[in-house]
């Protein structure tokens, strides 16, 4: 019999654990944890751990420059990833899965900023690689926000979307 459970990642759940207190309500501490991760991981480390990490910490800022910066790095991130090591996390991940919701973050937090034509580059992008996407919750929901991202920037809106991470519910 093949063992095909993943090897215990410290890092991975670490991250899991910061992310939770961001969902219980407490993104201070989540913030203040993931930064904390960062500072171990560096800018050069596994991409993985960076991808993750950025991805979950841009949700935790209201504002959409200093979320911005942390999409960016997840995106840059998700470049030096393969298959091979996101397979190691969970066998069923690939990174051509990711760059759907990487590019919608990266699309919303422009249109926030009123960088319209960028935040349209990025939505084609998104959408792009959306047929990567399963047909199940998840897929449905970032085809969902990237369809409602890409209507906000034909009406040139730069509001928070009630449907974006970390909104206010």
């Amino acid at each position: 019999m093949t063992d095909t459970a993943a090897a215990p990642d410290p890092t991975m759940e670490a991250i899991g654990d910061a992310v939770a207190l961001g969902h219980e309500g407490d993104p201070d501490s989540a913030r203040r944890d993931l930064l904390a991760l960062w500072r171990r991981i560096g800018a050069a480390g596994d991409a993985f751990h960076r991808c993750t990490l950025a991805h979950y910490l841009a949700d935790l800022h209201d504002d959409p420059a200093e979320a911005l910066i942390w999409d960016v790095r997840a995106l840059d991130a998700a470049e030096a990833l393969t298959d091979e090591r996101t397979q190691r996390h969970h066998a069923s991940l690939q990174v051509a899965g990711f760059y759907p919701s990487l590019h919608l973050n990266v699309a919303d937090n422009l249109r926030r900023l009123g960088s319209f034509d960028a935040a349209a580059e990025h939505l084609h992008q998104g959408e792009q690689h959306a047929g990567v996407l399963a047909d199940d919750t998840y897929g449905n929901t970032i085809r969902t926000a990237i369809a409602e991202v890409r209507e906000a920037v034909a009406r040139r809106d730069t509001a928070r979307r009630a449907s974006a991470p970390g909104a206010p519910r």
